[in-house]
């Protein structure tokens, strides 16, 4: 589990492409503090295992699930990558709960200034719209960012010069791509709600007793 607040970026130093998975090799500093092999880093979004580490650099393993959801199929030697170890259970979650499973793939379509903010406006899949709302969470290329405005199949973020200058998202260009992950309890609301009715026990009204019966409260 992680927070969405990047730690550092880190620079893609190999790529070793197999028939369908790939392993990289990316160059960082100060996650590198007590990382171990198999802990699990956020990489641009995605949940990834480290499999290898020298003094300076991690390796880790892509599995073609990862490869067919991110864009991790465009990674190219020297791109730079955002970096967040796995949250503990006593950190404050300053951002929101990001679990590194990447849901699609976004394209920039605009980049504007507004005041010491920059906008930013991603379009999506149909899918991923429907689970996002105004002010709500959403990760993008692992970063917690606040939803500004949404718009049919687009949303806009507002970025901060903090968060510019520590990730690699203004380094992106109109047209790009980006990993987005929607808000993990948002899917599980609108999951719960919009499922088909298994029984006629499903069509339950959601009372107290309801809640208490399925360990709510």
């Amino acid at each position: 589990m992680f927070t969405g607040l990047i730690e550092e970026t880190g620079k893609v130093r190999a790529i070793r492409k197999g028939e369908a998975s790939f392993q990289i090799t990316i160059a960082a500093n100060k996650i590198m503090d007590n990382l171990r092999l198999g802990d699990s880093v956020c990489t641009s979004g995605a949940c990834l295992t480290v499999v290898n580490l020298t003094k300076d650099s991690f390796t880790v393993d892509i599995m073609a699930e990862t490869v067919r959801h991110t864009t991790f199929k465009d990674l190219k030697t020297g791109n730079r990558v955002n970096l967040e170890r796995a949250m503990r259970l006593s950190d404050r979650v300053a951002g929101h709960l990001v679990a590194g499973h990447v849901d699609g793939i976004g394209e920039i379509t605009r980049i504007q200034k507004e005041g010491i903010a920059t906008l930013i406006t991603i379009k999506i899949p149909k899918n991923l719209a429907a689970q996002m709302v105004d002010k709500g969470s959403v990760a993008v290329d692992g970063i917690s960012l606040t939803i500004t405005k949404t718009g049919g199949d687009n949303f806009q973020v507002s970025i901060i010069p903090h968060t510019a200058r520590e990730t690699t998202l203004l380094t992106k260009k109109t047209g790009e791509k980006v990993n987005i992950e929607t808000d993990m309890i948002g899917k599980y609301v609108r999951n719960f709600l919009t499922r088909p009715q298994e029984s006629q026990n499903a069509k339950r009204k959601i009372d107290t007793r309801f809640l208490s019966e399925n360990g709510f409260i």
